[in-house]
């Protein structure tokens, strides 16, 4: 295996101690257990996985998939859990959840990473400054907090957007409403996908009661789940607050068209006898009236305008106007 293939790597007994990949083929310590962290876009680390580090076939090649969704798979070996969580690095994009894949067995945690998550960062760096989670429930328990409560920033901040729509979005051009209500609907929908399986592995997780998840780990992780199910609730109601702007929205372009088009009937209903009018006058025959007199022209304009003053006087008083 190559350095870029190794993340990190740490024995954790007493105090924490990283180790290097060379390190990997010595048995984890007797008194403690073993975080193994990869980058699972590196050839050599694929092959440590299905090769060198005795998994399971089938846990290697579902902890390599180019393609998971959160879940939870207990089996006499040990625990296959894959969880999701927003990438809050600065070079990262904000709307996309990134998947951290995780083999549980006795004395060992293997994770595979395509791309940084700080809630990883957070227990590596925990572990270098000789502190961080001392068991394996901790560290478990501590990844799905660091996760969730990420989760929660990044709904946060939708909530916010919405908040702002909701109070000045009525004075804003109708394009803009568009365009900020599809940013949120691209937010959401990665986020809701996500989150309830999230909710039923973590779920699942807490009733197989594995060993090395104490009473006092299950009954925070719980805490955990429970937390994800309000995110759950409240993106749901983001998704209707959302909803109902939308409809506001498309209420509010249709009266405007039928306001044009209203104003448009009108028109065409004031000029529709004038334009008769002129338009018989304008004949190209013998016997129009007028034809020989100089002051035609301004009786019959006067004609008109007065025709026209009949007609929104009319349009007034059948309150169309």
């Amino acid at each position: 295996m190559t350095a870029a293939a190794l993340v990190c790597a740490f024995d954790i007994s007493e105090t924490p101690s990283g180790i290097s990949w060379d390190a990997l083929k010595s048995p984890p310590p007797a008194e403690g257990w073993r975080w193994i962290h990869l980058n699972r876009t590196e050839p050599s680390a694929v092959k440590w996985v299905r090769k060198e580090s005795r998994l399971p076939k089938h846990v290697a090649e579902a902890l390599l998939a180019e393609e998971t969704r959160p879940r939870c798979a207990i089996s006499p070996e040990g625990t296959l859990l894959i969880l999701r969580g927003v990438n809050l690095f600065p070079e990262a994009d904000p709307d996309a959840l990134v998947s951290i894949r995780l083999w549980i067995e006795p004395g060992r945690v293997v994770s595979l990473r395509k791309v940084k998550l700080l809630a990883i960062d957070d227990i590596r760096r925990a572990y270098e400054a000789g502190a961080g989670p001392a068991s394996i429930g901790d560290f478990i328990v501590d990844l799905a907090r660091g996760l969730t409560e990420r989760m929660g920033a990044a709904i946060r901040d939708i909530e916010e957007e919405i908040d702002d729509l909701e109070e000045t979005g009525i004075d804003l051009p109708s394009q803009d409403i568009r365009k900020r209500l599809i940013d949120i609907r691209r937010k959401t929908i990665p986020l809701r996908r996500y989150l309830s399986p999230q909710r039923d592995a973590l779920g699942q997780l807490i009733a197989a009661k594995p060993d090395w998840l104490d009473n006092w780990q299950q009954s925070r992780l719980r805490e955990v789940a429970d937390q994800v199910i309000r995110y759950v609730e409240d993106l749901d109601a983001l998704r209707e607050r959302a909803g109902i702007l939308h409809e506001e929205l498309s209420n509010r372009l249709s009266e405007a068209l039928n306001r044009n088009m209203y104003i448009l009937s009108l028109v065409a209903a004031v000029f529709l006898p004038l334009s008769f009018a002129t338009g018989l006058l304008g004949i190209n025959v013998g016997g129009i009236p007028g034809a020989e007199d100089a002051a035609a022209f301004y009786i019959v304009c006067a004609i008109l305008l007065a025709i026209g003053i009949a007609e929104i006087a009319l349009f007034r008083w059948l309150k169309w106007i």
